[in-house]
């Protein structure tokens, strides 16, 4: 995860919040692996690394769990420059939401793309994601609160509406 991050630092800088030179750490990478796992244990959330070649290319990750009524999770996702352009991302955040789906019982599952963004507009749209709204100073990345497209996938998109969702945890 620490040389994912460096050689990535000056990719995602543009759509990732400010990063101080401690999140370039060993350490760092080993505490977010910990947070990951605590998440994990609890049903707070779920990360997953994108590897080919046994190497660390992204990661995608269904964070803020909420059971209950709502069933949601918020998904995120980056790929390294060096696999972009290729499939990688799409091919994740489909598997993502198909575990979000049908292993862990959530109905929705929603995301926020910058405007700008066009390689992760295509990667949701390609997943079977709706636009559903725009939310302006949604995030504050990169040092500016920038606006967001919100786009979400539901259980039910393309399949029978009267499946019955996994009891809540």
């Amino acid at each position: 995860m620490r040389d994912f991050r460096l050689a990535n630092r000056e990719f995602l800088r543009p759509w990732e919040p400010v990063r101080d030179e401690g999140y370039y750490t060993l350490e760092a990478a080993a505490a977010a692996i910990d947070a990951q796992q605590a998440d994990r244990a609890a049903d707070r959330g779920y990360a997953f690394g994108i590897l080919e070649g046994g190497a660390l290319v992204g990661y995608v990750n269904l964070n803020a769990v909420v059971r209950g009524v709502f069933q949601n999770a918020y998904l995120g996702y980056a790929v390294a420059e060096a696999a972009n352009g290729r499939g990688v991302a799409t091919e994740a955040v489909r598997e993502a939401t198909r575990i979000a789906f049908d292993e862990l019982g959530l109905h929705r599952v929603q995301a926020a793309v910058m405007p700008r963004n066009a390689g992760s507009i295509r990667v949701l749209e390609k997943a079977g994601f709706r636009r559903e709204g725009y939310a302006q100073g949604y995030l504050l990345i990169s040092g500016a609160w920038e606006d967001h497209i919100l786009f979400a996938r539901t259980s039910d998109a393309g399949r029978d509406s009267e499946r019955r969702p996994r009891s809540p945890r």
